[in-house]
């Protein structure tokens, strides 16, 4: 059972869960093939999957699993090409992606490909019928590429449907997904549970989660 139901009544909610969650990331040839350095790559997911992600150099030590030094160092690169941002507050340094950059949203596009956002948006949500957005929660939203997409629709779908696209969408990225289907009116209860702030949108209309 989804750990969604612990949250959520189950009429607003389609659970669709995995009998594995494994990956195999050498199949992911993109970003790989360009960049050697492992902690490069999850810098750039980390930063540019979503760009308003705001991190310290101990904070990505920790969940990298890597030294602060290896960390310092990419960080250093990737801020001397102005690729990120870095901010002052007392002793420590908050990073960020410079969105002014010109290639960020190039940056963007290919970190998303990578992890097969786009597939998510072209083949599910955007037919699936009455959806009016499609987010991505949790591991995602944060630039952690886990291997489970938390997606978040907003809208009305057909239950098989949503199975059927989802199971044809993860083996074309693969990746897990776990979906969750609210109505609008929903959102406001559960903004905080959900983390909605940190919510990227992926397909459909940015106002939807403002006239919550």
């Amino acid at each position: 059972m989804s750990t969604y139901h612990s949250i959520i009544n189950n009429s607003c909610i389609i659970p669709i869960t995995s009998k594995k969650f494994t990956r195999n990331r050498a199949s992911d040839p993109l970003l790989d093939s360009l960049i050697t350095s492992k902690t490069r790559i999850k810098l750039l997911l980390k930063f540019f999957l979503n760009p308003g992600t705001r991190a310290y150099l101990r904070g990505l030590a920790t969940e990298f699993g890597e030294s602060t030094n290896a960390i310092r160092v990419e960080l250093n690169r990737l801020t001397d090409a102005k690729l990120l941002k870095s901010v002052h507050a007392g002793r420590t340094v908050q990073y960020r992606a410079n969105k002014q950059h010109s290639l960020f949203k190039d940056l963007q596009s290919v970190v998303k490909k990578f992890v097969g956002l786009d597939k998510v948006a072209e083949e599910l949500a955007a037919k699936l019928g009455d959806v009016q957005a499609a987010y991505v929660i949790g591991d995602y939203a944060k630039g952690n590429d886990s291997g489970l997409i938390d997606l978040l629709l907003i809208g009305q779908v057909d239950d098989e449907k949503l199975k059927e696209v989802t199971e044809k969408t993860e083996g074309l990225i693969d990746r897990k997904i776990r979906t969750l289907v609210l109505k609008q009116s929903d959102l406001e209860r559960l903004d905080e549970r959900l983390d909605l702030k940190h919510a990227l949108l992926i397909w459909g209309n940015e106002s939807v989660m403002g006239e919550q």
